[in-house]
């Protein structure tokens, strides 16, 4: 195994930093015996789903384990609230298999679920948790890489039809215009496009 392997949080058998959060604390210890004996380095916090939000944030663990309670009707709303607060996966623990619930959960942020206490179960949501969120982590920079890309050529293409209008060129000269300006200037075309678009260069056409 590289050294790349051990940094990746969807690598089942790394050491994960996970958070537990219930307020039954002989179930809590349970769970934490539970999840140290999987080889974890578990934080345990004997509080209600209320306050594991604030928790959640605070501690910033790998993984975040809260035990829930289908029964309590501000649930979803507290899964969205710690699902917010936490920079890795959510793993919800609870004794329901109520379907609609559970779908409520997972559309809320909860990235596995599991029936304590399994070491099986808890493992096996574990690593599809973190890998769930892995994948997550990953589309959402790809969208975020082509909003970004979209948004940089939406700048050029403005910038080149002023030029355009500005010298009476076509959209070719225009774009060749932005570049030779930024490389002679030892600047970018997306930053020159900018000047250009606010009014800051006039970018006077090139004999």
């Amino acid at each position: 195994m590289t050294g790349d392997d051990d940094d990746d949080l969807s690598t089942p058998d790394r050491t994960l930093r996970i958070l537990v959060a219930d307020e039954d604390t002989a179930t809590l210890q349970d769970l934490s015996d539970l999840l140290r004996g999987l080889g974890h380095d578990v934080t345990q916090f004997a509080i209600s789903v209320q306050e594991a939000a604030q928790v959640v944030a605070a501690e910033d663990p790998d993984v975040a384990v809260v035990r829930l309670d289908a029964d309590d009707q501000h649930a979803l709303a507290l899964i969205s609230e710690i699902s917010e607060c936490a920079s890795g996966p959510v793993i919800a623990l609870a004794e329901t298999e109520e379907t609609e619930f559970i779908t409520n959960a997972a559309a809320r942020g909860v990235f596995a679920w599991a029936r304590p206490l399994s070491g099986d179960s808890i493992q096996g949501a574990i690593e599809v948790a973190v890998r769930r969120h892995a994948e997550t982590e990953e589309l959402t920079e790809k969208v975020d890489q082509l909003e970004n890309a979209l948004n940089r050529r939406a700048v050029i293409e403005r910038a080149k039809g002023i030029l355009m209008e500005r010298h009476g060129l076509d959209e070719r000269a225009a774009f060749e215009l932005l570049r030779s300006h930024a490389r002679d200037h030892n600047r970018k075309v997306l930053a020159v496009a900018r000047a250009v678009i606010d009014g800051c260069d006039e970018l006077p056409r090139e004999d």
